[in-house]
């Protein structure tokens, strides 16, 4: 009999895993509604990326930091996992890799949308 809460256990724990969340997520901005992290902080595309190549190293991705993917990230709907050439893995949403802005500094600030005319607020 005590192998029925030890069963239940396991498949809360693979159902659990079984469906992963979004790696963002949409929320409300001063802009609008946008794509935001988990903290809510708004996410950029950058129009020197490609679809599925990022072009943001060095000091523009200490400006703008990747939304990194875990080891392992696999690619869900709209979101794909981008290769980075410094050996890490960051989230695109529709090919676009996203990123955020050192300036923003609270969930729903866009001060980074339109930074140089190639960053824009990602948008669902």
């Amino acid at each position: 009999m005590r192998k029925l809460p030890l069963l239940a256990a396991a498949l809360i724990l693979v159902s659990g895993t079984a469906f992963a969340a979004d790696p963002a997520m949409v929320g409300n901005t001063d802009k609008g509604k946008a794509l935001v992290d988990a903290q809510g902080m708004a996410l950029y595309t950058f129009d020197k990326d490609e679809k599925g190549k990022t072009n943001c190293y060095g000091k523009c991705a200490d400006n703008w930091p990747p939304l990194m993917a875990p080891s392992g990230a696999k690619a869900m709907g709209d979101w794909t996992v981008v290769s980075r050439t410094d050996g890490g893995a960051q989230w695109a949403y529709k090919g676009m890799p996203l990123y955020g802005w050192i300036k923003d500094t609270k969930p729903g600030e866009t001060t980074g949308d339109g930074v140089g005319g190639v960053w824009h607020l990602a948008k669902p």
